[in-house]
């Protein structure tokens, strides 16, 4: 879709279904196009649009304003010129087209080509009116809203009414932008302004769980080095099974093998050949009994029907002799379903356009419904067990009373597409859920009402084009549906109304690379604590990963009565084989979720409003540059004095202060006396016994002053107390500490 501007000749090209904007600027010479940017997408485009360009921002050098069509939100998305200066730029923003016509109907007619009048962009040549719609009410009345508007006269511009900033065109997929909270929704549990609930009002709406976060469970729950997985499974067949003991899965290998692995030990499988079930033909589908983990059906390519029995301890050797075989079809099977309420009831679809509903406790074949002119894409029981559902690649769906009559008791349009198609029952048995594809291979879901299927569906979404099927995987708990296909990375999250808006989106799942198979798990394998809605199983090529789909709560200690409802005892039969037949009905055992040491969040007690806490740069406001340099150096001494090792000076023993002291002034005391005698020597020959300052004690040294003294200081006795006080001991010269060291100057 081409959108050119004419004044600024920059021309967008977008396309339905893409995630980019591509800009170009377009000249009369060669390069006729000349590439400018880029724009990446949030969502795919379904539709876009070109604002004029008397809405534009010039004052923030805005040159281009489109509008994108989302499935939920229409996004502005501007285009700007960097400048340093804020003023208006002549060259960036030329007179544009006006509003006014040029010449009425008769005068075009009579061959007037005059054109539109061109009106300025300068700010100051144009007035600022407020903006206004009628999505965003305004804040009060005003006396400029009371009076009467006027009618533009001479040149002016009737559109300049509606400029606006950048800022008022926000996507409703951020609703907090558009005001502030005044209100509390009762469907979502946030503030909601009355722009909001305008909005609400056209948009539908919004699910409880659209914050949904689905996360791939650590590797230590993994069941690794898968080997030889058979990935080219039908497009009927899910690609494998599970149930809350065990997944089966085909392999590639000759003769139809099926490997059953164990839940509970995950891990990295040997390299050796895991022991299998020799199914003797290629397997077409396969599916566990909802009322025995250990009962295993496998559908093949030779038209049979094979029924397997798993020891309670896992598959330990290699099986090659099934519990029984169900023969009758005449073609290749498409897929297994078995009854949701009666045990040992099956129905089985294949290539000879039957369906037929097995007795497996007599293995015998008891009903069989016709009416199908073409393949059959997928079928599904009711709730309830009393209505099949089918789709057909035919372009029709069908629902059958299998106990009443083998022809549709309804039939109505499906999906125009004939690539492949899937049916599930949801809202509580009232619609169907259609998976497929359109005319254009595009995929979409189609929701049609149960009681009236001829007049089409009510609802139809369409999602993305991509080759594989939509498996959809439905919790009627919560009435939400994942879908995803084989070989897709991204997992759809709707959740499901009988009424429109029908469809509300939430949260998608993205993994890291494509899975071929995704399956939901039961709902008591889901972690209430955590707030655990749905827990499903991924199917790489060498590995199967456990997906969570969790929602984030504040009061996690609470149970969620709100997310888990009471859920339906799925593992227990309500009728039997031979009750269903002879016309029996009958409804599920409810079983609550709630943990016995959980309150329920409904009735825990009511929380006042939190009191803020001012953020720290109030309190560091409040204190002097003295205060905080104190808390500073309080901190770093604290930080110092928490070391658990010292440091090795701080077990020294260190010198007396006495000691010091005495030593220093002996070692003064001879440097004064040394001086005295040197400048003496020069004027006297009085012999004297010793001079401190002589090297060889000559005979003739002169008198020391130390003669007044009581004791001579040439005694030997006080030359050897020199000696000591000039080498102090040697231990204790070693342990020195610097606080003996610092301790000496100011005594100097």
């Amino acid at each position: 879709m081409p959108l050119l501007d004419p004044d600024s000749r920059l021309l967008v090209l977008a396309g339905k279904g893409e995630s980019q904007l591509y800009c170009y600027e377009v000249a009369p010479q060669q390069p006729a196009l000349s590439p400018v940017t880029q724009c990446l997408l949030e969502s795919a485009l379904r539709g876009v649009a070109l604002v004029p360009r008397r809405a534009l921002a010039v004052m923030g050098c805005e040159v281009l304003r489109v509008l994108q069509l989302s499935d939920t939100a229409i996004v502005p998305i501007s285009y700007h010129v960097p400048r340093k200066a804020v003023e208006f730029h002549e060259d960036l923003f030329p007179d544009t087209a006006g509003c006014v016509p040029a010449s009425d109907p008769h005068a075009w007619w009579a061959g007037s080509n005059q054109q539109v009048q061109r009106v300025s962009l300068h700010p100051a040549c144009r007035p600022h009116p407020s903006f206004t719609s009628r999505l965003v009410p305004p804040a009060g009345p005003t006396p400029e809203e009371a009076q009467p508007a006027e009618t533009p006269v001479g040149d002016a511009d009737p559109s300049e009414g509606f400029s606006s900033p950048p800022s008022l065109l926000t996507s409703p997929s951020t609703p907090s932008s558009l005001g502030p909270s005044l209100s509390i929704s009762s469907t979502s549990g946030i503030g909601t302004s009355p722009s909001q609930r305008s909005l609400q009002s056209l948009l539908g709406p919004s699910s409880k769980f659209r914050h949904a976060q689905g996360t791939i469970l650590h590797r230590d729950s993994h069941i690794t080095n898968l080997k030889g997985l058979n990935l080219t499974t039908p497009g009927e067949s899910d690609g494998f099974c599970a149930n809350w003991q065990r997944v089966a899965m085909p392999l590639l290998s000759s003769g139809g093998q099926v490997a059953v692995l164990e839940l509970r030990k995950p891990g990295r499988l040997p390299d050796t050949v895991l022991p299998t079930l020799q199914n003797g033909a290629a397997v077409t589908d396969l599916a566990w009994d909802p009322f025995d983990p250990h009962h295993l059906a496998v559908a093949g390519e030779d038209a049979r029907i094979r029924l397997w029995r798993v020891p309670p301890e896992g598959l330990e050797e290699v099986l090659t002799m099934p519990e029984a075989v169900l023969t009758g079809h005449t073609e290749k099977i498409y897929s297994l379903r078995f009854h949701p309420l009666a045990a040992d009831v099956l129905a089985s679809s294949s290539y000879d356009l039957t369906i037929r509903i097995w007795d497996l406790k007599a293995g015998a074949e008891r009903l069989r419904l016709q009416g199908h002119r073409d393949q059959i894409f997928g079928l599904a029981w009711s709730s309830d067990g009393r209505q099949l559902a089918t789709v057909c690649k035919d372009g029709h769906l069908r629902i059958y009373e299998p106990r009443g009559s083998p022809e549709p008791l309804q039939e109505g349009p499906g999906p125009e597409g004939a690539r492949g198609a899937r049916i599930v029952w949801v809202c509580d048995g009232h619609c169907l859920l259609v998976s497929g594809f359109d005319s254009r291979s595009e995929r979409q879901l189609l929701l049609y009402s149960a009681e009236a299927l001829a007049s089409g569906p009510l609802a139809v979404l369409g999602l993305d084009v991509a080759p594989s099927t939509l498996l959809p995987s439905y919790d009627p708990d919560t009435r939400l549906v994942l879908l995803t296909g084989k070989g897709d990375t991204r997992v759809f999250l709707y959740e499901l109304l009988p009424e429109a808006p029908f469809f509300l989106e939430c949260n998608s799942f993205t993994s890291p690379d494509p899975h071929k198979g995704f399956i939901l798990l039961p709902k008591t394998e889901c972690d209430v604590r955590e707030v655990e809605f749905a827990r499903c199983l991924r199917l790489r090529q060498t590995s199967l990963e456990p997906v969570t789909f969790r929602l984030p709560r504040v009061r996690k200690e609470f149970f969620q009565d709100d997310v888990f409802p009471d859920t339906a005892v799925s593992w227990e039969p309500v009728l039997s084989a031979g009750a269903w037949l002879g016309g029996a009905n009958g409804q599920p055992r409810l079983l609550s979720l709630q943990p016995p040491d959980m309150t329920p969040v409904s009735q825990a007690p009511r929380e006042g409003p939190a009191r803020r806490a001012p953020a720290s740069a109030l309190y560091l406001e409040e204190k002097s540059d003295q205060q905080k340099k104190e808390e500073l150096l309080s901190a770093m001494v604290a930080k110092l004095g928490n070391r658990v090792d010292p440091l090795p000076q701080d077990s020294f023993e260190g010198v007396d202060e006495d000691e010091w002291g005495t030593w220093i002034r002996a070692l003064v005391w001879e440097d004064l006396t040394c001086a005295e005698q040197q400048s003496s020597c020069a004027t006297t020959t009085e012999p004297a016994l010793w001079s401190p300052c002589s090297a060889t004690r000559e005979a003739t040294a002169v008198r020391s002053p130390c003669t007044a003294m009581k004791s001579s200081p040439c005694s030997p006795q006080l030359e050897k107390a020199h000696a000591q006080q000039r080498r102090p001991n040697a231990a204790k010269k070693k342990k020195r500490t610097q606080k003996a060291t610092c301790s000496m100057i100011p005594f100097l």
